[in-house]
């Protein structure tokens, strides 16, 4: 008796459980397009503080971050759970890395990028064109928060296929992951724990050690540079890319002036760096998880991409390069 009125509750609860899934599904008319621009604005706006795990090249790293936006300005703090314990203050545009065991902080300009979304998209995407923009699933859980999972999906090989898994509440982030042209992840972000909107103060985004005694360095690479208008372009830019910014900046270690042009395709981006000859790693790629390099010699001069990207993108448009 007692066994069958409990199989019976339990049908009600799975029936009025999936009725309730219906009607949320029901309700949601949000589309692809709108959830990317709801978690772009999440990220820029929402205050947060959590634990994240890093993986790439098979490795696992986990963060401390706080994360809040004072009078319009970023204020962030992330510290390395693991290894030298390096810590990352970052006000604004200006970035200062704690190294705890070489008592030095290196002070760094990352140009009000973010710290941990560097590849979330931008509004220059094309969905329909360079990719495709799908939702996935729905409910979920991340970090005890329902997510909604939402696909980018490149249109060819040249590109990587972005996963991201959404707070279905405010679009925030809460999972991204990076996808190679075999299904492999090559590089995971996840929150393990997280409070959105939480009630940070101050105390929360400094420093957790004195640095009195400690040293520091600028990198001169990130802090001296000036936009230019240059004569160097590609003739064989993957569909989609366009010449986002040139400048021109000091090479970090040689002191040496180097031409550093962005291109950008709404989601990924190609960094080509253009100097007198370096090195001798001529007509070589490298790839470290999702990052390729490839560098080859035009006119005299080294041309060096840089992206997240396969590394036949990076081979594609350093060796287009050459001058108007």
């Amino acid at each position: 008796m007692r066994g069958s009125r409990n199989a019976r509750i339990s049908v009600v609860c799975l029936v009025a459980f999936l009725a309730t899934a219906t009607l949320v599904v029901a309700r949601d008319k949000t589309t692809p397009d709108e959830w990317l621009h709801k978690m772009s604005s999440a990220v820029q706006t929402l205050d947060y503080a959590g634990t994240v795990i890093r993986s790439q090249n098979g490795e696992a790293q986990p963060l401390k971050v706080v994360h809040k936006i004072i009078d319009g300005v970023v204020n962030e703090r992330i510290v390395i759970q693991e290894g030298n314990g390096m810590e990352i203050i970052r006000v604004g545009d200006e970035v200062h890395c704690i190294l705890p065991d070489k008592k030095s902080v290196l002070v760094e300009h990352w140009d009000n990028a973010s710290t941990l979304f560097a590849t979330l998209p931008g509004s220059g995407i094309d969905p329909g064109a360079q990719y495709d923009v799908l939702i996935l699933e729905r409910g979920q859980r991340i970090a005890g928060r329902s997510a909604v999972k939402i696909a980018i999906r490149p249109n060819d090989a040249l590109r990587f296929e972005h996963h991201y898994w959404l707070d279905e509440k405010t679009g925030f982030p809460l999972r991204t992951e990076l996808i190679d042209r075999n299904g492999q992840i090559i590089d995971q972000l996840k929150f393990a724990d997280i409070r959105l909107d939480s009630n940070i103060n101050a105390q929360a985004l400094a420093p957790s050690m004195s640095l009195a005694n400690f040293s520091w360095y600028t990198n001169p690479g990130n802090q001296h540079h000036e936009e230019i208008e240059t004569d160097w372009v590609s003739d064989s830019l993957p569909a989609g890319f366009k010449m986002k910014s040139a400048r021109q900046e000091i090479l970090s270690g040689s002191g040496q002036p180097v031409t550093h042009i962005v291109y950008d395709d709404g989601l990924a981006k190609v960094s080509v760096f253009i100097s007198e000859m370096l090195a001798d790693a001529i007509g070589r790629s490298a790839h470290r998880g999702a990052s390729s390099s490839f560098s080859t010699e035009v006119e005299g001069f080294q041309i060096t991409a840089v992206g997240e990207v396969p590394v036949e993108t990076v081979q594609l448009i350093a060796s287009s390069m050459h001058r108007r």
